[in-house]
């Protein structure tokens, strides 16, 4: 694989930080680069991070959805002439279509990307997905909610492997994938860590805290994230996820509960064989996975340590606790729109049980109901998932207000 020049959407998040860091230390056998960053964007909330970013990847084109251009200006001459790059003056982007365009920045010339990295998080990474899949360039999907809201929209717009997933779970079952013939597969599993309330009950559940939902025993994710894990909602999107990307029917894929994180997911064939993806709980490798492929980067992340004693448990998941998983399935068979108002009414809940308003049973419950309200649209289009969105929002705050 030669050099391969990469967008990183959302650069300041968790999983771009990581893909910084991934691209940092890749190198190719004659010890130059193995990528090379030309555009960044980002919400703007951290300007220092994006700042020492753009210096450091020397990035050609930087994007910011707030428009606070000059100040990101300022902080890239003071990190360039700290640096010694006196004349480093990228092309800056602002306003709430920088990613989309940061997305196809360069296409169609010498500076066009041969890798987008989609990292940013919510339903909001939809229009840059989008723009991406216009151009000849790889899709490293790490906004899995872009595919969840688009769905037909974005496996139509995508070409023959053009869409690389990020998620580690998907990531995996591409990985394992390879091992097999479509009509060889018979299950995919999707594995979950359960959340910091694996194993209590749904009465349990009544009193928790926003503080406490926030506790991941396994990964250090963004607060949506991190409490779309405690309500397995996340694991309700990673189905739906796994459905488009893989052409497999829902009732052919299951989640199941692995608290160590070690097994990413598994593909089990109709021979009774089943293939597990393991490595340590470790985004590094799945991003690098998704810059390369469909080759693996050396020495991304670190292996699973075979000389040491280790116990992996796997349980079924308590859909009665957690009913998010089933909620998702009932979303994604109903189709069109569902998924979309699947995602936007959570996402509207889990902000108005941060702001103190809903206890954390009402999450989920209020998706329920929202769903429930929702009359699909017989034709899927950019507009009509953008209405249906809207319309949720809208709604689910209606409901929240009641509950308050």
């Amino acid at each position: 694989m030669q050099n391969r020049k990469v967008i990183i959407l959302g650069s300041t998040g968790s999983i771009g930080t990581q893909a910084i860091d991934v691209v940092d230390r890749a190198r190719l056998p004659d010890g130059t680069p193995r990528f090379t960053v030309t555009a960044l964007s980002a919400g703007g909330g951290n300007l220092e991070l994006l700042a020492g970013q753009a210096v450091g990847m020397r990035a050609q084109a930087v994007g910011i959805a707030s428009d606070d251009a000059g100040t990101l200006r300022r902080l890239i001459a003071e990190r360039a002439a700290a640096a010694g790059l006196a004349n480093y003056t990228p092309e800056i982007l602002t306003g709430p279509d920088a990613s989309t365009a940061i997305a196809a920045w360069g296409a169609g010339t010498a500076n066009g990307a041969d890798v987008v990295l989609n990292a940013i998080t919510g339903s909001i990474g939809l229009a840059p997905t989008l723009a991406a899949l216009a151009t000849t360039a790889i899709l490293a999907l790490a906004n899995k909610e872009s595919l969840i809201v688009g769905g037909q929209l974005v496996k139509d717009a995508a070409g023959p492997g053009q869409l690389v997933p990020v998620d580690s779970e998907h990531s995996a079952l591409a990985q394992a994938l390879r091992s097999g013939t479509a009509g060889e597969v018979h299950k995919l599993i999707v594995t979950a860590s359960g959340g910091p309330f694996r194993g209590r009950t749904r009465s349990d559940l009544v009193d928790v805290t926003p503080a406490q939902a926030l506790r991941h025993p396994t990964w250090n994710m963004g607060p949506m994230v991190t409490t779309n894990s405690a309500t397995l909602v996340n694991k309700g999107l990673e189905v739906i996820e796994a459905h488009l990307l893989f052409d497999v029917p829902l009732e052919r894929i299951e989640a199941v509960v692995h608290p160590q994180s070690v097994v990413h997911s598994m593909v089990q064939f109709t021979d009774g064989s089943t293939l597990a993806q393991c490595s340590p709980p470790d985004m590094r490798l799945p991003i690098a996975l998704g810059l390369g492929w469909p080759e693996r980067v050396p020495g991304a992340a670190p292996a699973c340590d075979w000389t040491q004693a280790a116990t992996w448990t796997f349980e079924p998941l308590d859909n009665v606790a957690f009913p998010a998983v089933e909620l998702a399935k009932a979303a994604a068979r109903r189709g069109s729109t569902c998924p979309a108002v699947y995602n936007a009414a959570n996402e509207e809940a889990v902000h108005a049980f941060h702001a103190g308003t809903i206890a954390f049973l009402d999450i989920v419950d209020t998706i329920a109901e929202v769903l429930s309200e929702h009359t699909p649209v017989s034709e899927l289009t950019l507009q009509s998932v953008l209405d249906a969105e809207t319309w949720a929002r809208r709604r689910t705050n209606e409901l929240l207000a009641a509950k308050g």
